[in-house]
């Protein structure tokens, strides 16, 4: 809808965003109502943003019945629908007549790219697709993946992943295998939202991996890497 209808996107949005400040109760209340509202059937683009927008760290979170039961932020109202009409029309601007959505299995994608293609993954993190940390609707199998990478090396394409990392000190999930011969970077992600919330003050960094012709690229310009750090 972002792409190829922004204009509607954004009157829809709006009307929602609306409706919180004559709500009965509170604007608190008329998230929940939104979420009833969408976990009930209304699966559309402008309860799906308007719920993005007023959730709790703009993060989606499901329950094992599959349902959305991410909280509201309390604090705000969420995304200014001035604010949401100029990011759609500068998405729109960008990407329309140039991208096409699919819904498929990872490996699919991996199959007709080629040489020259760039592919980048940002799969269910390790550390937090486990049963007390279920973020995610369903996990991705770490040997699986890894063993999937192999196709890119096999076909010469570029790629980069988002995969977990650490915070505090503490490491989340196993690094991916040697053997893939992809490079490990640590982003520096800034403090943690949580360990703020919890009156703590640890800083985020979250891994990245590149194939190989990337990493010569970023080792040829590294003062245009402000934010990486080598991986140790």
């Amino acid at each position: 809808m972002a792409i190829e209808s922004p204009a509607i996107l954004v009157d829809k949005y709006t009307d929602i965003w609306a409706e919180q400040f004559a709500y009965k109760n509170s604007h608190v209340d008329h998230f929940y109502h939104i979420r009833d509202r969408f976990n009930n059937g209304e699966q559309n683009a402008e309860i799906m943003l308007y719920l993005l927008a007023r959730c709790v760290k703009g993060s989606v979170r499901y329950g094992k019945n599959g349902k959305f039961n991410q909280s509201p932020d309390k604090r705000r109202h969420g995304t200014h629908p001035r604010n949401i009409e100029s990011n759609a029309h500068a998405i729109s601007s960008l990407l329309k007549g140039k991208t096409v959505f699919s819904v498929v299995d990872y490996r699919k994608v991996f199959d007709i790219a080629k040489p020259g293609d760039l592919v980048y993954m940002d799969p269910p993190y390790q550390g937090v697709s486990k049963e007390k940390d279920n973020r995610y609707f369903s996990g991705l199998g770490f040997e699986e993946f890894s063993e999937s990478i192999k196709i890119l090396n096999r076909k010469n394409i570029d790629y980069i992943i988002s995969y977990d990392g650490e915070c505090g000190g503490k490491e989340y999930g196993v690094d991916l295998p040697e053997s893939l011969n992809c490079t490990k970077f640590l982003l520096n992600a800034g403090t943690s939202t949580q360990s703020t919330l919890l009156g703590k003050k640890a800083t985020t960094f979250e891994s990245l991996y590149v194939s190989k012709s990337i990493a010569r690229v970023i080792r040829s310009a590294p003062a245009q890497m402000t934010l990486m750090d080598w991986a140790v």
